[in-house]
Formats: C-alpha cells, structure tokens, sequence
C-alpha cells in the first residue's frame, strides 16, 4: 500500500509539472503587449510647407506604445525606407541586444527587413522611443511610452501624454552642414543674434571684447532655427472633453531634437509627481526647465471657469506651442521672458573665468581631464574666493553673475527613498569636462570627441560616479543608456534618479549608478546635432559582443560622428567673380579657392589643411596666378605649405612658404555690425628676397601687397548682397550665393 500511495503521489506531482509546463505559454501570452510599428518616408506639412518626413504609423509622433510593469513587450519595427532606421527604448531598462543603437548593441534595421524585439517591463512610468540612426529623429521618428504601475499609487482621473518637439522644414543634414559652416543665419533668422550695434547700445563693448579675446562670438543658447515647435505633432492642441473637476495626469515627454522649454501653466499651480518616470516627492510648480529627452508628469485640475493653457516656451524665446485642456475662456499659461544675452555677456565679463575651451586636443590619446579643468573650469571657484572678504558693488554683482545658471538646478527633486548605494560599494571618479567648437562646430568631453578616444571601462559590482564639467556656453542634456542615475543635489540620500540630466553653461553636476549591467552602453549629449559632431562615450562593462552583431562593426556608428560635410560659395560681382569649396571631418579640411578680376587677373588655389588642435592647422597645396597683370597668357604655379591659426580676437591668420622661398602673412575677419549686415577686411603681404627668382637692378627684397574690403548683407540662408574694393581688381558689388 505504502508503494502504491508513493507511486500516485509521484504521479500526481508529474501531472502538475507537466499542467504548469502546459500552462507556461498561455500565461506568456496573456502577459504579453505587441506593437507593430511601421516607418516610412511621406510627405507632411508641420511647418506650412510640404516637405519629407518620417512617419511612424503614418504619423508624427508615432503612437503611444502603453504597457503595464511586468508585462512582455514584443515590438515588431518594419523599414519601409530606402535608408537604414533604428528604434532605442529611450528610458527602459532592457538587455543590452535591443537597446537600439546601430552597430553598438543592436543590428540597423535595412531597407525592407522587419526587426523585433522583446523584453519584460522592470518599470512603469513615462518614457519614449526614437531613432538613433544619424539625424532621422529630426524627421520624425519618435513617440511615447506609457507603462502602467503594477498598483496604481497617484490620485488622477484622467491622463493626457503630451510630446513636445521641433520641426524644421530643411534637410536636417542641411542643417548640419550649415552649422559645421559657421553660418550665423539661424541667429538672424530668429532674432536671437548679437550685432555689434546692439552691443554698443547696451554698453558691452568691453564684454564683447573679452568674449573675441577668448574666441567666442558671445553667449549662444540654441543653435537651429525653428520654423514651428510642436505639441503632439501641431503647433496648437485643444482637448476640450476634460470635464471641470477633472484630476488628469500631463505626461510630458520633450522629444525635441534640439530644443528645450519651460513649461508653464495657467490656472491653479499644478504638482510636479514624476520625473523621468520615476516618482518624486510631489511639489508644486508652475515654472519648470525641460531639457530634451526628459520626461515629466504633472497633475492639473480643470477649472470650472476656463481652460487650461499648457505651455511650452523655448529656452531662447524664439517661440513657443501650447496645449488647451477643457472649455471655456482661455486661463493663460504665464509668459516667460525672452533671455538677456547680452546682459549675459556683461555678467559673465567681469567673471574671472576662461571660456572656449579646444574640442579637439593636440594628442587626443593623452586624457587630462583634471589639467583641463584647472586651465579652463576652476576660475569661476576662484573669483568666489577671492570676492568673499571686502567686497565692492561690482564684486557683489558679479558675485550674483556667477548664480545666473542656478535657475537650471535640480534641487526641486527628491525621491521618496533612499537612493543611496551600499556604503562598502567601491567607487570610481570620473571626470567629464564637456567641450565644444561653434565655429567648426564640433562637440566632445575632455576636448576628445567620439572618433578621437576608447570605451571607457567599467566593473559589476561598483559605483561609477560622474562628475560632468561643462566648458561652454550651452547647456547639454546627457543621457545613459540602460541605466538610472543619482543626480547628486541638496536633497542628499533622497537625491532623484533620473536618465537625462541637463547640464547648465559654465557649471558642474555630478551623477552616479550601480554597474549592474553588461555590455557596451551609449552615453552622449542629446542635442541630435551635438551628438553627431562627437559629444559621446560608450562605457563598456568589458563583456563578450552578441554574436548576433558579427559584421555590424561599431566604428559605422563612431564614423557617424566624423563624417565629411562639403559646402561652397560663389560670388559674382561686378568687379570679381570667385569661387570657394571646402570639404571638412574633424581633423582634416580640403580647400579650394578661386577669382577671376575683370583686369583678367586671375588666383588659384588648392590645399589640403590638419587640425592640431581647435584653432591651429598645418597645411600644404599649390598655387596659380597670372604673373602678368591683364593677360592670362603667363600662369605661375608654385607649391605652398604654412600654418594656419585662428587667433584670439578671432583673426584668421595665415603664415606659408613657397618653394621659390617666399614669406606670405595673411589675416582676415569679419565682423556683424548689424542685422544682417557684416563687414570684412583681408590684408596681405608676400617678401621675395630673390633665393630663387631674379629681383630687379638695385633690389635686395620685393614686396607685394594684396588687401580688400568690403560688406555684406544676407537676403536669405543662401544669398547675399556684397560690396567691396579690392586693390587689383577696384571697386564693385555682386552677389553672392551659398551652396
């Protein structure tokens, strides 16, 4: 008997392992959330023109992908592109193979390939999606995450995700280029420029010139200009069917390429419950800073007299987009006030500080962090000091200059536990100074950009503590991929995690996170084009590479970075006509420059330049030019070599030799006067001590002078009225067209 018992009882438990092993399938699916999400190139007017653009679903944004925390997410991603996509979990904790980013976790989704990819939901919150392939998110693929709580822990009624982005109607490589030029049209075209004429009316010449000392054109908030902002896809929304009474939850996701806002609201203060997607003590406020790529959720009421405006205000003034929640007479959110920046310059000037740090090193191998930050990031620390004894009426000004960043902090965020790590957890200091060139427009940290440095290594089971230096005028929204870190604030042990911290000009924010993970992870500015042009990192965990990403190398994803941008300039005026080319990457730089007079001189010339370093190059070429004046029948051609150096005050400097042992210096800038309106003068002056050609009887040296002068007034991005004199060819006036 007791044989036959044992027997059914091992019986019996086969019969239920084998009802659970039937069962596993069905509990999968049960639990299971798929998306299918298609992308596409279509037409779409954002803007008032009809443009290409890419579509998820057929819209911008693409649709709310909504979960709930446990859940098994299954998304199929199909590219109907002629162009390689890609889709990052922006915000989601996941295995590293679907993280998203081409070539470094997860392979670029081809033209006509479907890619899924499947991961249990660790979190809830408010996150999103985008591509990370080159500058498509600027065309429009992206959308939100919404991932429900396992037990609902907020007070609400309702809920309304709002995605904030920009629009521009160009080419977003178009864009780029124009910036890798060091065109100032998307400053004119926005009315955020700083001529010269506004300068002296302010009285700012002094800080002007402390700005030119340093290489800096002045104070510079937002790089692009933006026909239209947009909230869910429009530049106005009205959601009339909330109901007064109505607790609804605002999960806001700023998807903006390059673009930050403040928000603000009409009515009743709202409460700030959510940040990044993670909950944080509530507080109330009506005036908050949204860098790009963040994520905060807001708990409003709807008032019984009106409806809500919810508005989002760029960081530069240069427009705005609002969202309309309920019925009835408008209650209008606050206006915020166009920046100073002017005013900016003037405080910054009589700080003791030295701005324009190099964005690419002379030996880029050699990481000094530390000797960077005493060269460049320290002043500001020790013109504190020294204004703390007796202190005059300008010190105490400047005193309140130096504070002019502390709107961006984050100290309004705690989180409601401790999110401090083991106190025997080793720790390792990193330093990041975040660097960056305007003029050439290249972005790093520690003057290396993505292309130019190593993996930065990291350990399971330690705590990475990042302290984040920025060296410029802008601020930088960092994200890390797969992880949450602390944002280290007055807040202490209840500091708030987060996945993107926006790090203000001239200011330090120090973040940390557990080494949980494995893998190579993505860390990088979130402004599109800043990440394109170098500000990246991949910290790496030191583990085995998928196999599943054999003959997916991850130098095409550092190539990005480091691509070649050609563009022209042609002018055509009444006494020259001219022609210049110019191909760039970060370090190397092809030249062709070419004018015709209408006295048939004529120049020549070819050169091939590399960057040492941010404001100093070698270059070598040839040259040809009619030695007669008045005949083409006689062309000299020699070859040249020199260097190159874009000095302080913002001079272009040229030293060269030609192989008939000539000495030229050149020196050239120009200068906006106005709106618009720029001048520009170009001196120079070539020896021939006779080493190599016959000088005339009685001769020791000949000397050839060449300068010019002359004004500029742009009609549009790509054309231009010039005027000038020129000492060969006279006076004239022209056009002039970018290409």
């Amino acid at each position: 008997m007791d044989f036959i018992k044992k027997k059914t009882n091992i019986y019996t438990l086969l019969l239920f392992g084998l009802l659970f092993l039937v069962k596993i399938p069905a509990y999968a699916q049960t639990d299971t959330t798929t998306y299918h999400l298609t992308i596409r190139k279509e037409q779409v007017d954002k803007a008032g023109k009809k443009v290409m653009g890419m579509t998820v679903n057929g819209t911008i944004p693409g649709p709310t992908l909504k979960f709930k925390e446990g859940d098994y997410a299954v998304i199929y991603v199909k590219n109907e592109m002629d162009v390689e996509t890609s889709v990052h979990w922006h915000g989601l904790l996941l295995p590293n193979f679907y993280d998203g980013v081409p070539y470094l976790t997860t392979p670029p989704i081809k033209p006509g390939e479907t890619r899924k990819y499947e991961f249990p939901l660790k979190q809830s919150g408010t996150y999103w999606y985008h591509s990370h392939t080159m500058l498509q998110e600027q065309s429009g693929v992206y959308g939100s995450i919404v991932i429900e709580p396992r037990k609902k822990k907020l007070k609400y009624d309702k809920e309304l995700v709002l995605v904030l982005s920009d629009w521009t109607n160009e080419k977003p490589i178009n864009v780029l280029r124009t910036l890798k030029r060091g065109s100032e049209w998307y400053q004119i075209k926005k009315g955020t420029a700083t001529p010269l004429n506004k300068v002296i009316a302010r009285h700012a010449l002094g800080a002007q010139l402390k700005f030119w000392k340093q290489r800096m054109d002045g104070a510079d908030i937002a790089d692009v200009y933006y026909p239209a902002f947009l909230v869910n896809g429009s530049q106005k929304q009205e959601y009339p069917n909330f109901k007064p009474g109505d607790r609804v939850r605002l999960r806001i996701i700023n998807g903006s390429s390059s673009t930050s806002y403040w928000m603000t609201f009409g009515g009743k203060t709202p409460t700030l419950v959510s940040a990044d997607g993670k909950n944080v003590v509530p507080v109330k406020r009506n005036k908050t800073f949204i860098a790009i790529a963040e994520t905060y959720d807001f708990i409003v009421t709807i008032p019984k007299n009106g409806q809500i405006e919810f508005r989002a205000t760029t960081d530069d003034g240069s427009g705005s987009t609002s969202a309309f929640l309920g019925k009835g007479p408008v209650l209008a959110a606050p206006d915020v006030p166009k920046p100073d920046k002017i005013g900016m310059m003037k405080k910054m000037a009589k700080m003791d500080m030295r701005m324009g740090a190099p964005a690419i090193k002379y030996r880029p191998k050699k990481d000094e962090p530390h000797k960077m930050e005493k060269n460049w990031g320290t002043q500001m620390d020790k013109s504190a000091d020294k204004m703390k004894g007796n202190m005059s009426h300008d010190m105490k000004g400047s005193m309140k200059g130096m504070d002019m960043f502390a709107k961006y902090n984050y100290d309004y965020l705690k989180s409601p536990v401790k999110t401090t790590f083991p106190k025997d957890v080793p720790v390792r200091n990193i330093l990041l100074n975040l660097t960056g060139n305007m003029h050439r427009y290249i972005w790093s940290m520690n003057g290396i950009p993505l292309s130019e440095t190593d993996k930065i290594k990291i350990k399971k089971g330690e705590v990475t503590r990042i302290t984040l230096n920025n060296l410029t005028m802008m601020s930088h929204p960092m994200h890390l991929h797969g992880h949450f870190f602390r944002v280290l604030n007055k807040n202490g042990d209840y500091s708030p995690l987060k996945h993107t911290v926006n790090v203000p000009p001239m200011k330090k924010i120090t973040i940390e996170f557990y080494n949980q993970e494995s893998g190579d992870w993505f860390f990088h500015c979130h402004i599109l084009y800043h990440l394109t042009s170098g500000m990246a990192r991949i910290f790496s965990y030191g583990t085995p590479r998928d196999p599943r990403l054999k003959g997916y190398p991850v130098k095409k994803l550092i190539h990005e970075t480091n691509r070649y941008y050609t563009w022209g300039t042609a002018e055509m005026a009444s006494n020259v006509t001219s022609l210049s080319l110019v191909s760039s990457n970060i370090r190397n730089q092809f030249n062709f420059d070419a004018e015709y007079g209408w006295n048939k001189n004529m120049e020549a010339e070819f050169t091939y330049e590399r960057y040492l370093y941010d404001y100093f190059r070698v270059f070598a070429g040839v040259n040809m030019e009619n030695t007669d004046r008045n005949s083409l029948d006689n062309i000299k051609t020699t070859a040249v070599a020199g260097i190159r150096w874009f000095t302080p005050y913002m001079f272009d400097l040229d030293l060269r030799v030609d192989n008939e042992l000539r000495p030229r210096i050149s020196i050239g800038r120009d200068v906006m006067l106005f709106p618009r309106l720029s001048v520009f003068g170009y001196y120079e002056y070539q020896l021939d001590f006779g080493a190599v050609n016959t000088l005339p009887p009685n001769k020791n040296v000949e000397g050839e002078t060449v300068w010019n002068a002359g004004a500029e007034y742009m009609l549009s991005k790509n054309f231009s009225l010039v005027a000038s004199y020129d000492n060969r060819y006279g006076a004239g006036g022209g056009l002039t067209l970018r290409f």
